[in-house]
């Protein structure tokens, strides 16, 4: 990052330009434009902040951006690739157990429980047996009352 740096601040001070009016005329700040050309990434919040800016203040002074968006992942590469697989595992599992949430961010299981949903069904079944089952004898134990008796009474069967 040093190397990309050196070479945005060359090119400023060859085209004239002073660190305070490329600062205004990118609307970001010198002490960020500062921090670019001095190689020093710990003043971004972000790695992608600090490759936007680079993107920005290399087509300001007319650079080759993708030249230099080139060599600006070459040093990402090479400060990722030192980070081991285990270091790596280590943050994932942190960030897990750190992690702040609420109902609204919680990850929702798409999984549904069957039991309860069965045994809702099972129970249904079962009082509607029931209920099927009363009305049945109550049924059968009606005899015609003595309002009837005069009255052919027809049971239909099947």
């Amino acid at each position: 990052m040093k190397e990309i740096g050196e070479y945005l601040r060359d090119e400023r001070r060859k085209n004239g330009v002073s660190l305070n009016e490329a600062s205004e005329d990118l609307n970001i700040n010198t002490s960020l434009l500062e921090a670019v050309e001095e190689g020093n990434s710990k003043a971004f919040k972000d790695i992608f902040e600090l490759k936007e800016i680079v993107s920005s203040y290399a087509k300001y002074l007319g650079l080759d951006v993708d030249e230099i968006l080139d060599e600006f992942n070459d040093f990402v590469f090479e400060k990722t690739s030192k980070i081991s697989l285990d270091e790596l595992k280590n943050k994932n599992n942190e960030e897990k157990t750190n992690r702040v949430t609420s109902p609204y961010t919680k990850i929702k299981h798409t999984r549904y429980d069957v039991a309860p949903i069965v045994l809702l069904i099972a129970i249904l079944l079962f009082i509607s047996l029931v209920v099927y089952l009363v009305l049945k004898v109550v049924s059968k134990d009606t005899k015609p009352t003595k309002e009837l008796e005069g009255v052919v009474y027809y049971e239909l069967t099947k």
